[in-house]
Order: C-alpha cells, then sequence, then structure tokens
C-alpha cells in the first residue's frame, strides 16, 4: 500500500493542571534532547495518561508513542487552594498572543477562560468536567500547538514511552499549565493520534488518550459440517474446502471507532485474492447495524485503478457522515457538533467463485485471500487526509483431486480403456455431480453447482472415460462423500451395478481453523492430512459381498487414489464332442439316403 509520510502527526492533548508535591522519578528529554534521569521539584506533581480503550473492547497501547510536554502557564495555587494563578511562560509569550490575538498576560488569560464552559471555583483540588471535542477550546489548543511548532519554541520535555507500558504512564511535571501534544508517527499504521482533552486544578492529574482505531477480521464459510465448526456453530472461521466452480462465501467483521473530533472519516477495505479465486462485485453487502448501506450512495466496489496486487476495494468516503444520516439525522445541523456514541458492528459479505486455476495447485498450499483496512487516523484539524492501515488478515480455502486406475483382476493386471463413470453426492444417485475435460490439467474438472438450473444438465457436461492407460482423474472435489458410479464396462466385462462410496475428508489443525496465519497452508499446522476411504459392492460367480478399503493420499498434492476392478469373465458351459458332431452327421447321412431311395421306389 502506498501512503505519502508527509509530516509528524501532532494532535494536542492540553492538560490545565494545578499539582501537588510529591517526588518521583522518571526518564524523561529536554527540548535540547539531554536525558534527566529525575525530575524533582519543591512543588511536584504527576499526570497519568492513561490508553484508551474503544467502543470495541480494543486498547491502543501506550508503548513507543511520543509526547512533546509544554508547560505554557506557570501555577501557584493559594494557602487554601481555594484559588490558583497563572503566569504566563516565557518561552510561549508569542504563541500565546498569536492564538488569542491579546497582547497583555490578563487578556489572554481572561481569553482562555471565557472558552471554559465548566468553571471550577473556590476549590482548586476539585475535579473539572471536560470541554468537548466539538468545543472553541479543543480548536484553540490545536491552533496554539501549531503557533508553537510554528514559531519554533522547543518543548519543555520529550517524552517516549518505554516498550512494555501499555496501559498507563505517569509523568512528574512542576505546577503549571500544560500542554501535551502527541507527535507519534501513526500515518501509514496501525494506530491513532490523540484527540485534544482539557482538564484543571488537580493535583494528582489522570488523562485519557482519545483516540480510536478500528480492527478488521476477515472469515470463510465452510460449506460441509457448519454446525461443528466456527465460534458459533455457523461454518464461519478462517479455513474451508470447496470443489471447482463453487461459490465461496467470505466476510468481514469490524466496528465503528470512536470518530468523535473528526470532520470526516475515511475506512475503506483492500481485499486481494489467489488466481484462483473470482470475484463477485455484485454480491457485496454492507451492513452497520441493522441498517443496510446503498451501493453508490453509501460505499462503492472499486475494481480498477488501485494498488497493485489488490482485486478490490469497499470505500466507504466519509463513514461518520453515514452513521449520522443512518442513526443521527435528527442532530443534523448542531453547531457545535455533539459528541456521539459509536461502536456499531460492521459487517460486510460477498462471493468470490473458486475457478479452474486450482486445478493446477490442488491440496497445499490451498488459496489464500487478504485484506486489511485503511481508516483516517488523525482527528487534528490539520490532519485531514492522513490514514493508517491494520495488518493484513488471511484465510484460505482447499480443493481437492481423485486419480482413479481401471484395470482387471489379472496378474499382471491389464489396464483397461473406455469403462464409463458418472460422480454423484448422494447414495441415491439422483444429484450429479458434472464435470467437463480439464483446461488447464489431465482428466475431468468438477462444474460448478450452482449454475445447474432444474434438471438440465450443462452444456459442457460430459461422462467420466478411462483412457488407454485406465486413467480417469477428477479435479476439484470437496471434503465430502461422494458416489462414483460405472455407466459401461470396458467391452468384454461385467457392469459393475452398485456405486461406489468415496468419502474424502480433510483433517484440519483446530488453531488455524479461527487463528490462521499467512503461509500456514502450505505447512501442516493447516491441512495436517487427507484421508480417504472407498465402499465396493460386488457380485461375481454368484457371491455377493460388501468391503471398505483405505486408499493411498498425497496431502501435498491433495490427491486420493483408487483403483476399480472389472474381473475377468469366463465362458458359458457348453454340451458334446466332435465324436459327437461326427456321429450325428452320419446318422443324417443315412437318414437322407434312406429317403431319397424310398422315393425312387415309389416313382417305379
Amino acid at each position: 500500500m502506498k501512503i505519502n509520510l508527509r509530516k509528524i502527526v501532532t494532535a494536542a492533548l492540553a492538560c490545565i493542571l494545578s499539582l501537588s508535591s510529591a517526588a518521583a522519578a522518571v526518564s524523561v528529554y529536554n527540548g535540547s534532547g539531554d536525558i534527566f534521569s529525575k525530575v524533582s521539584a519543591a512543588q511536584q506533581g504527576h499526570i497519568t495518561i492513561n490508553a484508551h480503550t474503544g467502543d470495541n473492547g480494543n486498547v491502543q497501547s501506550l508503548a513507543g508513542k511520543k509526547f512533546n510536554v509544554y508547560k505554557v502557564f506557570d501555577a501557584l495555587n493559594s494557602d487554601g487552594m481555594e484559588s490558583i494563578n497563572y503566569t504566563i511562560n516565557p518561552l510561549y509569550v508569542q504563541a500565546l498572543k498569536n492564538a488569542t490575538k491579546k497582547d497583555s498576560e490578563y487578556a489572554i488569560i481572561d481569553c482562555i477562560q471565557s472558552m471554559n464552559n465548566n468553571l471550577v471555583t473556590n476549590d482548586v483540588n476539585h475535579n473539572q468536567k471536560n470541554e468537548t471535542v466539538y468545543s472553541d477550546f479543543r480548536y484553540f489548543v490545536e491552533s496554539l500547538r501549531n503557533e508553537i511548532v510554528r514559531l519554533g519554541n522547543k518543548p519543555t520535555q520529550i517524552v517516549t514511552v518505554p516498550e512494555g507500558t501499555e496501559e498507563s504512564y505517569t509523568l512528574d511535571v512542576d505546577y503549571g499549565w500544560y500542554l501535551i501534544d502527541e507527535v507519534t508517527n501513526v500515518e501509514g499504521t496501525h494506530s491513532a493520534a490523540s484527540l485534544c482533552m482539557v482538564n484543571t486544578a488537580n493535583p494528582y492529574m489522570t488523562v485519557d488518550i482519545k483516540s480510536d482505531f478500528p480492527v478488521i477480521q476477515k472469515q470463510i464459510q465452510e460449506d460441509d459440517n457448519r454446525k461443528n465448526i466456527g465460534i458459533n456453530s455457523d461454518g464461519w472461521n478462517d479455513v474451508a474446502d470447496f470443489e471447482i466452480g463453487q461459490t465461496v462465501p467470505y466476510r468481514y467483521n469490524s466496528y465503528v471507532p470512536d470518530m468523535n473530533g473528526y470532520d470526516t472519516y475515511y475506512y475503506a477495505v483492500h481485499d486481494k485474492m489467489n488466481s484462483a479465486l473470482t470475484f463477485v462485485p455484485d454480491s457485496v453487502k454492507v451492513k452497520i447495524g441493522s441498517m443496510t448501506l446503498q451501493k453508490d450512495t453509501d460505499y462503492r466496489v472499486v475494481t480498477e485503478g488501485i494498488d497493485d496486487g489488490e482485486t478490490f476495494q469497499i470505500q466507504i468516503m466519509d463513514l461518520k457522515a453515514v452513521i449520522n444520516r443512518y442513526y443521527y439525522s435528527d442532530e443534523a445541523g448542531n453547531k457545535p457538533e455533539t459528541e456521539k456514541v459509536y461502536g456499531q458492528k460492521i459487517l460486510i459479505e460477498y462471493d468470490a467463485v473458486l475457478n479452474e486455476d486450482a486445478q493446477l495447485d490442488t491440496g497445499r498450499p490451498g488459496f489464500e485471500n487478504d485484506v486489511k483496512l485503511e481508516y483516517s487516523n488523525n482527528p487534528d484539524a490539520d490532519g485531514a487526509g492522513q490514514t493508517g492501515e491494520t495488518p493484513w488478515d488471511t484465510v484460505v480455502c482447499f480443493t481437492f483431486r481423485m486419480d482413479g486406475i481401471k484395470a482387471n483382476n489379472q496378474v499382471p493386471e491389464r489396464k483397461l480403456e473406455g469403462a464409463k463413470f458418472k460422480l454423484y453426492s448422494d447414495k441415491d444417485c439422483t444429484q450429479e455431480v458434472y464435470v467437463k475435460k480439464a483446461s488447464k490439467s489431465d482428466g475431468y474438472t468438477v462444474i460448478s453447482r450452482d449454475s445447474v438450473v432444474g434438471s438440465a444438465s450443462p452444456s459442457e457436461a460430459v461422462e467420466i472415460v478411462s483412457d488407454e492407460n485406465g486413467a480417469f482423474n477428477i479435479i476439484g472435489l470437496d471434503s465430502q462423500v461422494y458416489f462414483l458410479k460405472e455407466t459401461k464396462a470396458p467391452d468384454g466385462y461385467r457392469l459393475l451395478k452398485d456405486p461406489i462410496e468415496i468419502d474424502v475428508k480433510a483433517v484440519y489443525g483446530a488453531d488455524n481453523r479461527t487463528e490462521y496465519i499467512k503461509g500456514d497452508g502450505a505447512t501442516d499446522k493447516t491441512l495436517r492430512s487427507l484421508e480417504a476411504t472407498a465402499k465396493f459392492k460386488e457380485f461375481y460367480t454368484g457371491v455377493y459381498s460388501e468391503y471398505e478399503k483405505s486408499l493411498s493420499t498425497n496431502v501435498d498434492t491433495g490427491t486420493l487414489n483408487i483403483k476399480v476392478v472389472n474381473k475377468v469373465g469366463s465362458k458359458l458351459p457348453a454340451t458334446g464332442s466332435a465324436a459327437t458332431i461326427v456321429l450325428v452327421c452320419a446318422g443324417t447321412a443315412v437318414m437322407a439316403a434312406v429317403l431319397i431311395k424310398k422315393k425312387k421306389n415309389e416313382k417305379e
């Protein structure tokens, strides 16, 4: 995926803090890059930054996040803690003047205070309610941050959260009014920048990072034995097998992230398929919660002009507008915009067809299908267009083949040409599995059952015929039970009246069913083994017999091998001998002579 890293993301987390005394050690950096092992002061307080937990339960780790910390004002509490006084840090005087358009310290402070909709007086220890993400104060803080950066003012401290610190991090600071700006490079990453937050007048301050990002899960639906597959016993999981030509169902599971603070929100699914899978564009369905989205109005399916290697994209150009339209239409036009509840489930379903390219690669490694999600990840006013992306998530499907030999029971055996067969999926042989000559391999390939209408067979369907080497190969089989019925025996041999029951069983690793990792299809972690048995029924020389045989298989090529035997027939019994024939002929001659003589005497 091609993303231009235009700039380091800067999303302000502004904290108004009046902090009490306590000393603690913390590794921080000053604006010159010098490292201090400890920050100590006569009056020292603490800011604890907590990771954000989204509506879908995903926690955005703090590990590796980077913050510029600006002490914009010094703060001094009164002895009784009933009042607080701010004085401007000389480093940021010009930035404050530019952002507020005021010239004096008091005017600047009064301007900022005028944006306070949750005023706290008489007790600086009292918790202050946050301003909303659409408030004038949120945008002021961003403009102040922008002025500081534009003027080249150095941060008071630069803090990088250590690896392994996932959910919270405590920063020790002097009393003051602090602007904390996240400068983590989130563009093109699976993360999101922090949104502005404000709070004030509490010695031990806790703030929650206001950032969220979506995740996506891809699944494939197995068509057989569904009740025993998937967390919900509905066949949805990471691994499946199909016949060539079958429709393969896929889906994505995702959730609407917290989009409060964003003007617009881009949400796009990127999908890439193995060449043995053919995408069906008209099959796409998108639901958010209980609402079904409208193609070309709410989303679009794009197959051209996309990144190399990708098959298609499903793009929601502004997910926030879509949610507002379906869930918050009564709030349209509200100024300022109200904060909203998100977390609705996103379900995207679509189909592909396992095409004839699958003939070339039955068995391992299977045919993978990958997805990643691209999404807006900078709610900052100047962060429009920046996107992050999830890691690729992959599922896989397999198909198999049967290599058959038609032979007699002589020693050595003789391969039999001209035997004809049909394949069925039911024991009564009413549901034919149609085949045609393979276009890219030897033998025959299965025709899509989904294309069969009524009782009419497809125009390209043919019977399976053993060749001069007795071979008949059927390519593109599912893991299921089939019935192979002989419809014509080789000349001189008795027809097998009963179909042969063939049980094809692919054995998969349980973990890979739910946690498939790209590339595992080539190993025994996913397709562990291929098993096959055949049940025969025979009637020869007045004796009926039934027996079952385990068939040899090759899991790498996805092949099961079967030999169908026609026993050599004997001539029916005959009566008489050569001497008898001579005597009969002689007797016949004598009788003829007597008759001739008798007729001659009668004439005389």
